[in-house]
């Protein structure tokens, strides 16, 4: 019973308009799969389809090289970690709809960037840094950075530090101790960290129509697109293929030992 004002918000809000939007992927104007046998030839899909995946792995593969080491940093600080988690959580504090403006800012033609080259005598003219694929793929890390840092910092956090002394007492490096000992040891939480990012760069929309390229669209844009041109049917389809997507990753993200705990904690 206690369950239940919950379970009807979660059937109404949540289930019924995904179940409408298969059903328009379906049905308008009869019921037929054929807007899912034509994707495959569909070069507009493919393209954006394959360009979502790859700025996804790109903002993955960039969170992670950065993350891992602020992660570390935070466990093995003491004094200091209050300050750095702080850091780490200070954009959940700020709407994605502002920080996407301050890179628009940043990466203007007339931005903090380009005025500070051209002051420094670097540039003799501003160049393009707003309004392309580099600018979106800076944006989503800095915006998507905590999601991987997070789940990162709470598996290394519970290693035990004695096998880290013990490899050091048994002779080990450092180097050879984090390589052997620590990074095995943290390897469901960079896979939490991973699929977190990863799916989350693979349904965003905000920023990459803010900074990003308009010849370089994600897969969100383009539903927007088709929103917009009320081919619903078309927009409903795109929607099913990017949810069942990203379902896709978080059910095999589960079967990886220790995903699942790190993936729970994180969220």
């Amino acid at each position: 019973m206690l369950a239940g004002p919950l379970l009807v918000y979660m059937l109404v809000f949540y289930a019924m308009p995904v179940v409408a939007m298969l059903l328009g992927s379906l049905n308008e104007p009869s019921w037929s799969f054929d807007r899912y046998a034509a994707l495959p030839d569909d070069a507009v899909f493919l393209k954006v389809f394959w360009g979502t995946i790859s700025t996804s792995l790109v903002v993955t593969l960039g969170c992670l090289i950065l993350g891992y080491p602020v992660a570390l940093a935070l466990t093995r600080a003491r004094s200091s970690a209050p300050l750095i988690l702080i850091v780490i959580l200070m954009p959940f504090w700020t709407s994605v709809l502002v920080r996407s403006y301050a890179w628009m800012v940043l990466l203007g033609r007339h931005g903090i960037i380009n005025e500070a080259l051209l002051a420094l005598g670097l540039l003799e003219n501003p160049i393009r840094l707003l309004n392309t694929t580099m600018a979106t793929d800076l944006a989503l890390i800095h915006i998507l950075l905590p999601y991987m840092i997070l789940p990162i910092a709470n598996t290394l956090r519970q290693i035990d530090r004695s096998l880290e002394r013990a490899s050091s007492g048994l002779g080990a490096t450092p180097l050879a101790t984090f390589r052997q000992v620590t990074l095995p040891l943290s390897m469901p939480g960079v896979a939490a960290g991973v699929l977190l990012v990863f799916v989350s760069a693979l349904g965003a929309y905000i920023t990459p129509a803010m900074v990003g390229s308009s010849g370089d669209i994600t897969l969100s844009i383009l539903i927007e697109q088709q929103v917009e041109q009320l081919n619903w049917s078309y927009a409903a389809t795109l929607s099913v293929v990017l949810l069942g997507t990203a379902l896709a990753l978080i059910g095999i993200g589960q079967f990886v030992p220790g995903v699942g705990s790190a993936f729970k904690m994180s969220k």
